[in-house]
């Protein structure tokens, strides 16, 4: 009887606790001994206190370093920087999100074909997941199968040419694959040619052929893409020259046009050294976009003109940790967490929904090597 009112007292307390907009958080992270992270961990996040409960292990894998959430919420995929059983390149695997906990369980694994693995996408119909291989310089694509597990690769293309920085540029280093509005399109950063390739997506056969391309200024490192939430713009942060990239979008012709390019610093450090980008988010009210700083430590703040897609630097933040990768926004756009890969801690942010601007909550998480963050909601 004890042990029966103590678990329905919990229970009251936890469902009081997160009552409101309930939302799980998940964690990719470096494994490696000085982070100590063995895999993928879990929080729980309630957006309307903004309670954040401290992460637990989800699931045992090798360096997920990149995380995406399939549309049903039934499935994760991660990439890891590893190479699978008996094939060259790294890994992405799919688990299953269990609907009692959210622990993962692995499903099966798949070849990047190529080396470094670095960013993973999944289609708007959940057909199709879409890799980006840092080190390979190259993007892959898989069909989805029924039961959320992914097959061989269905697409690879290797990028092919160098930029204008020969120790960084000397080859191709794809970084990040994405989709558009529409779902007809799929969009690869190129940080060692500043290009944005453009493909055309065939979700069903999990395959893509090439399209076009868009094209940041020589030097820059294009490194991860957001669109605006009307689809008319998207943003390129560009590792290398601490810059930010708008682009006009046709969706109709499925290309991209620069609109202007500007600085992620404030102009006081814009001579600093050994600086870079990591992270683009667009807000979802479309006033705001955000881009992570490492070394830096901030969050560059923007204000959006939804007309013309230029952007004005109205805030470096403090990350509150170091080398701040990726971050993410809550869906209502009144929360950010940001991973430190350094410091091995993500912590939370109050988003200020009139001028964008952010402000620590005095909540940070420990998470061992933490690089990639994702919220998922629960019904």
């Amino acid at each position: 009887m004890q042990r029966t009112a103590l678990s329905l007292f919990l229970a009251v307390m936890a469902t009081s606790t997160f009552a409101g907009d309930h939302f799980r958080v998940y964690f990719g992270c470096y494994t490696n001994a000085k982070s100590g992270s063995k895999g993928i961990y879990q929080s729980d996040f309630n957006s309307t206190t903004g309670d954040l409960t401290d992460p637990e292990l989800s699931v045992e894998t090798a360096s997920p370093s990149f995380l995406a959430i399939h549309p049903t919420k039934k499935y994760l995929y991660a990439v890891g920087e590893m190479g699978s059983a008996d094939k060259k390149g790294g890994a992405v695997s799919a688990f299953t999100i269990s609907p009692t906990d959210g622990k993962l369980t692995l499903i099966n694994q798949s070849s990047t074909v190529g080396s470094g693995p670095c960013h993973v996408s999944v289609d708007k119909t959940g057909k199709m997941a879409m890799i980006a291989n840092y080190g390979g310089g190259s993007v892959a694509g898989y069909s989805i199968l029924d039961n959320g597990g992914l097959s061989e690769a269905k697409t690879f293309v290797q990028h092919e040419g160098s930029g204008s920085d020969p120790k960084r540029q000397a080859g191709p280093h794809a970084h990040s694959m994405n989709v558009s509005p529409d779902n007809r399109y799929g969009f690869a950063c190129d940080l060692g040619l500043d290009k944005v390739f453009i493909y055309q997506l065939d979700p069903t056969a999990g395959q893509f052929k090439a399209h076009g391309h868009g094209v940041v200024p020589p030097g820059s490192g294009p490194r991860h893409f957001a669109f605006h939430p009307n689809g008319q713009f998207a943003f390129v942060n560009n590792e290398m020259l601490m810059t930010v990239t708008t682009f006009a979008y046709d969706a109709e012709k499925g290309s991209l046009t620069e609109v202007e390019t500007v600085s992620t610093l404030p102009e006081a450090d814009r001579s600093m050294k050994g600086l870079s980008t990591a992270e683009t988010v667009a807000h979802p009210n479309g006033k705001f976009v955000y881009v992570s700083n490492r070394t830096h430590d901030t969050i560059a703040v923007f204000t959006c003109d939804p007309a013309t897609g230029k952007l004005t630097l109205i805030q470096n933040a403090s990350a509150e940790g170091q080398i701040p990768r990726n971050f993410c926004l809550d869906p209502s756009g009144k929360w950010m967490i940001v991973a430190h890969q350094n410091s091995n801690t993500a912590a939370l942010m109050k988003v200020d929904q009139s001028t964008g601007k952010l402000s620590f909550t005095g909540k940070k998480v420990n998470v061992g090597g933490c690089v990639c963050v994702r919220f998922l909601a629960l019904d």
